[in-house]
């Protein structure tokens, strides 16, 4: 109580070591020189995290660190100018500059920077000059955003060169467009494992959904499969049982849908949905004096007429072309008996309907529709093309191409000119039995399974005009593949005849991301 009266009245508290403390600014690093607004900073070891408050200019040389690292300025929010010009900086972290306000000019000149974090410059609203000159940019897709920076920035950007890849080495970066970047890829990602082997797959629309429906010959059935929109999985929709199935060929006329259950034993059989049972029905036989020993079904439709055609590779069968005439379905023409026929396809060739069948004991054979008689007849064959299991056709904008699947030898890629088909390209495929050619948005695919090896998934190039090798995917025994957009996401369905029946989603990636 003495102390107190001793002071006079009002006098201010005394002064604590801890406002010392507090008052304190902070000093200049060791490793740095400062005078009243700026700070050097020479061969330092790393970049330190405070200044004295009333630096605004910060140069760092000759420095011993590679990489600025996160919010490394985040304590100086008042620099206007930062310099780390003729370092050896190799790396710099996205947030490097974060806190940064009233940055005006930066200069990373003059490094060893091959490339630099997209938004590496956010929230430098007060830029006004960065030198970039005397770096090893690769003028990549992990450069795409810096080239769009430039374009769309106040601040003034020295002029740049590419010093990689090849194609854009001694290029101007100041002078490239987005448009220089071909960033956007795509991949087949394993979606989901069905615990089956199957045979043969289809995809298709039956009301307003879609369906998916396997053929498992070792258990005799045709398994359909639907999109769980909650669950975003593909669930068992239903089944129909039969014998040594190879083949559930889903066909829709006037709103009905139509099975077409081929079989290896017991004949084959076509149903029907019954959509107020919510259940499949059998509808009718098929010829077994005809089809014996059925290998591929193919769907199709010429001038309003629905048709399916059953390619047949016993010795004492027939491939055989059945119609629908409105309560049922008939056989309308026999093609190639005793040839063995492996593959059937429909195409249109010239804009006039075309089948392809391929056999085990010939080359394949064209056959062309006839308008008159409404029938096929056969055209010609595909010269120096023996021992081809199968054959699928696809399109590039207006040009006509078929995949031929070879089990022995080379599988191929051949190109309509007009008058017949002339070899393109060739992929090694011992021990295939699948290539299939399929279309995922604006991207053709081609797939080449095999008993024996990874099967290979092939992209086309539109610059060179061919597939080029793309992915492996782990599939065992591979025997067929379909493609199926469901909710925006697109799928590919993948049979396996000895292993798990594959699901994979086609993904859009975006490498300038």
């Amino acid at each position: 109580m003495e102390l107190l009266r001793l002071l006079p009245l009002g006098s201010p508290p005394a002064f604590t070591p801890m406002d010392s403390k507090r008052a304190r600014q902070p000093r200049c690093p060791s490793s740095c020189t400062c005078t009243k607004d700026n700070a050097l900073c020479e061969s330092a070891g790393l970049i330190p995290r405070s200044f004295p408050s009333d630096v605004i200019s910060l140069s760092f040389v000759k420095s011993e660190f590679t990489e600025i690292p996160k919010e490394s300025f985040i304590h100086t929010p008042a620099l206007h100018l930062l310099l780390f010009t003729a370092n050896n900086l190799d790396s710099i972290n996205e947030d490097a500059f974060l806190g940064l306000p009233h940055l005006e000019y930066l200069s990373l000149a003059y490094n060893n920077l091959e490339t630099l974090p997209k938004d590496l410059f956010k929230g430098l609203e007060a830029l006004t000059k960065v030198d970039l000159r005397g770096n090893q940019f690769t003028c990549d897709c992990k450069l795409k955003w810096l080239v769009e920076w430039i374009y769309s920035t106040n601040a003034t950007v020295d002029q740049i060169y590419c010093k990689g890849p090849a194609s854009q080495v001694d290029k101007k970066i100041n002078d490239l467009v987005s448009q220089s970047f071909d960033c956007i890829t795509t991949e087949f990602a394993s979606y989901q494992s069905l615990k089956f082997e199957s045979i043969s797959v289809e995809a298709f629309s039956f009301g307003s959904d879609q369906y998916v429906v396997f053929a498992q010959p070792f258990i005799g059935k045709c398994r359909f499969l639907e999109w769980d929109h909650v669950e975003m999985v593909f669930r068992n929709f239903d089944d129909i049982n039969s014998t040594s199935t190879v083949i559930c060929k889903p066909l829709v006329i006037d709103n009905q849908l139509f099975i077409i259950v081929a079989q290896l034993f017991g004949g084959s059989h076509i149903y029907k949905r019954d959509t107020s049972a919510n259940k499949f029905i059998k509808l009718q036989g098929i010829d077994i004096l005809k089809i014996r020993k059925p290998n591929d079904v193919e769907t199709f439709r010429i001038d309003g007429e629905s048709f399916f055609v059953i390619a047949d590779s016993s010795k004492a069968g027939s491939t055989t072309i059945y119609k629908w005439n409105g309560n049922g379905f008939y056989s309308h023409q026999s093609l190639h008996p005793w040839y063995r026929d492996t593959d059937v396809e429909y195409m249109e060739i010239s804009s006039k309907p075309h089948l392809i069948l391929s056999s085990s004991s010939q080359r394949p054979v064209i056959y062309q529709w006839n308008k008159s008689t409404k029938l096929f007849d056969q055209r010609t064959d595909i010269p120096e093309m023996e021992d081809v299991y199968a054959v699928k056709h696809f399109q590039v904008k207006s040009d006509l191409f078929i995949c031929l699947t070879r089990f022995i030898g080379d599988s191929k890629v051949m190109r309509w000119d007009g008058a017949l088909f002339r070899e393109m390209q060739t992929m090694p495929s011992r021990g295939s039995m699948v290539f299939q050619p399929f279309p995922v948005g604006n991207w053709q695919y081609a797939i080449l399974g095999s008993d024996y090896s990874f099967t290979q998934v092939y992209r086309w190039d539109v610059k060179k005009g061919e597939f080029v090798h793309f992915q492996e995917l782990n599939i065992q025994a591979p025997r067929a593949f379909s493609p199926v957009s469901i909710d925006n996401r697109q799928f590919l369905l993948a049979s396996s005849f000895k292993g798990k029946t594959q699901i994979y989603e086609h993904l859009v990636i975006d490498l300038s991301n």
